[in-house]
């Protein structure tokens, strides 16, 4: 008699439980919305439009289950990035609202002249969303190729972001002559194309 099929065991990212990269990928883009709260009047900017598209993806993250009933590896970790990224919201959220009402409403209202970029903007994160949607279908959840292209997805949307913080807040503010906004869009949506990937791979 054939021994009973065993399918191939299927890894998370780095080791960790399930849920945790994605944690921390919503702990990077939330804190963008953070500094951009608490940075002082004389350095005072909006948030960027892909930015509000990178929260749905941050939607995502919450609403999913964090480890499963078969997950060996510990549920602290998922259930500590959550706490983060929402805690960390709602304390920087109460803690502006008390210096100054009406910093919310000016910091969090995108630019008008941003608006145009609605279909492209949406187009990119769906886009992204679903290449790594497919990458899982094609490949196979346990796939050793695809567990491979899902943790390198994770670590450079994770540089990304980190690339994007500091290029927004050190860089360009530092700058003499500022880069075009086009460029800017690109590299904006680049960001937020690798990140969706990503989440797309754990949907």
């Amino acid at each position: 008699m054939s021994a009973a099929y065993q399918p191939a065991p299927v890894y998370h990212p780095f080791g960790l439980p399930l849920g945790t990269v994605r944690g921390f990928l919503s702990v990077l883009i939330c804190s963008f919305f953070w500094i951009v709260l608490l940075l002082p009047e004389s350095r005072a900017v909006r948030a960027p439009l892909p930015h509000f598209f990178l929260l749905t993806l941050v939607l995502l993250a919450f609403v999913s289950h964090p480890g499963r009933e078969d997950d060996r590896s510990s549920r602290f970790l998922p259930w500590l990035m959550r706490f983060i990224f929402v805690g960390g919201s709602m304390a920087v959220g109460a803690y502006v609202y008390s210096l100054d009402p009406t910093r919310l409403n000016a910091r969090l209202t995108p630019d008008p002249a941003e608006n145009v970029l609605w279909p492209t903007l949406l187009a990119t994160l769906l886009g992204g969303f679903f290449v790594g949607l497919a990458m899982r279908y094609v490949m196979g959840r346990s796939s050793h190729l695809y567990q491979t292209l899902r943790a390198c997805t994770a670590i450079v949307a994770m540089l990304l972001l980190l690339a994007e913080t500091v290029i927004q807040f050190v860089v360009i503010p530092n700058m003499a002559e500022k880069p075009a906004p086009e460029s800017l869009k690109v590299w904006e949506g680049i960001v937020m194309a690798v990140t969706a990937t990503y989440f797309g791979t754990r949907a």
